[in-house]
C-alpha cells in the first residue's frame, strides 16, 4: 500500500491532515446598506464573517444559504437561516428562488468573484436579484519547496484553492485530489484522478480522503 500524505488547502484547520492554505480573505466595502432587501442571501462562511464586521444588523433578517457549513455560520454569529441548499451549486439555491422566494427583496452578499451568476440566472426568470460584493479572496504565495510530496491525496474546497494551488505548484500525476462538490471538481486539470466527497464539508471530504488511501 502506497502511503499518502493527506494536504488540506481549506483556511481551517482541520487535525491529521497536512496544512496548507491556498486563500485569504479581506473585505472590499466599509459599508453595507440593508435597506432595500427583506431576506439575505449567503454562499460562503466568509460572506456571513464580513458582513457581521460591516453591519450587525444582517442579523435581523432571514437568510438564504449555500451549505451546512454556511448555515451553521449564521446561527453561530446570531442570524436566522430561513431555507439552506445542501447542494453546492448556485443553481440549487436559484431555482428554489424561483419556486419559494420569488416575491422577497433579497440581497446576495458575495465575493467579487463567483462560480455561478445567480443574478444574471434569475433575471432570465425575471426575478432581480440586488448584489453586493463584500469580501474578495486572494491567494497565498508559496516557495516551490512547499509543493505536496509525491503521491499525496489533496483536498480541494473551492474553485479559489485549485486555482490558487496551480499558481504555486505544477501537478504531480501520482497526486489525487478530493474535492467538496461538482462545481469545484469543473475546475480540476484534465485527466487527473479525483474523488468527490459524499457530502460538501470539509470532513467529509477528510473521510474520503481516508477511503482513498
Amino acid at each position: 500500500m502506497i502511503k499518502r500524505a493527506i494536504y488540506l488547502l481549506s483556511p481551517v484547520h482541520k487535525a491529521n491532515t497536512i496544512y496548507l492554505p491556498m486563500i485569504d480573505f479581506s473585505i472590499v466595502n466599509t459599508e453595507l446598506d440593508l435597506s432595500q432587501c427583506d431576506t439575505l442571501m449567503f454562499t460562503s462562511k466568509q460572506a456571513v464573517k464580513s458582513a457581521d464586521v460591516l453591519n450587525s444588523e444582517w442579523k435581523e433578517y432571514p437568510s438564504l444559504a449555500i451549505g451546512t457549513a454556511t448555515a451553521r455560520q449564521i446561527e453561530n454569529l446570531g442570524g436566522k437561516v430561513e431555507y439552506c441548499s445542501t447542494s453546492f451549486y448556485g443553481a440549487s439555491l436559484s431555482q428554489e428562488i424561483i419556486n419559494r422566494f420569488k416575491n422577497r427583496n433579497i440581497l446576495y452578499l458575495r465575493p467579487k468573484e463567483i462560480s455561478f451568476d445567480s443574478k444574471r440566472y434569475l433575471a432570465q426568470k425575471g426575478i432581480i436579484l440586488q448584489e453586493k460584493v463584500i469580501y474578495q479572496t486572494h491567494c497565498v504565495t508559496y516557495p516551490k519547496e512547499a509543493k505536496p510530496q509525491h503521491n499525496a491525496i489533496i483536498i480541494f474546497t473551492s474553485p479559489s484553492t485549485i486555482h490558487c494551488f496551480l499558481k504555486n505548484f505544477s501537478w504531480d500525476m501520482s497526486y489525487i485530489a478530493i474535492v467538496i462538490g461538482e462545481s469545484t471538481k469543473a475546475h480540476l486539470p484534465k485527466n487527473i484522478q479525483y474523488e468527490v466527497a459524499d457530502e460538501p464539508t470539509i470532513d467529509a471530504c477528510i473521510k474520503k480522503a481516508y477511503q482513498t488511501l
